[in-house]
């Protein structure tokens, strides 16, 4: 990733507006701010949410409250907790996220 041409900004996540997206189950909301081909957001997930496709757009993502399960295609499962992240590069790995309890996200891509 090449970050170029974005001033010095602050955001103040508290202030956005979010969107709501439906899952398969629960829904996610997301505040997102673009800044040329970055994009960067901040994600609520509903107590048991899960993504509704495979997505194969990488991410670095950081878990900020709750508790996430990552599944991979080809079988393998992580959990994040607050304080860890995981990064995966465009159409590496098809990944899908689902929560039990909820959770709150910072990702960029």
């Amino acid at each position: 990733m090449q970050i170029t041409q974005i001033p010095f900004g602050i955001t103040d996540w508290s202030i956005l507006s979010s969107e709501r997206k439906n899952g398969e189950t629960g829904w996610a909301d997301w505040k997102v701010c673009q800044f040329g081909n970055i994009r960067v957001r901040m994600l609520e997930y509903s107590p048991d949410y899960k993504a509704d496709h495979w997505c194969v757009k990488g991410h670095i993502l950081l878990c900020l409250e709750g508790e996430l399960f990552t599944e991979l295609e080809d079988g393998r499962e992580f959990v994040l907790r607050p304080g860890m992240s995981y990064q995966v590069a465009d159409n590496a790995e098809p990944h899908r996220s689902y929560t039990k309890t909820g959770a709150k996200l910072f990702v960029v891509d």
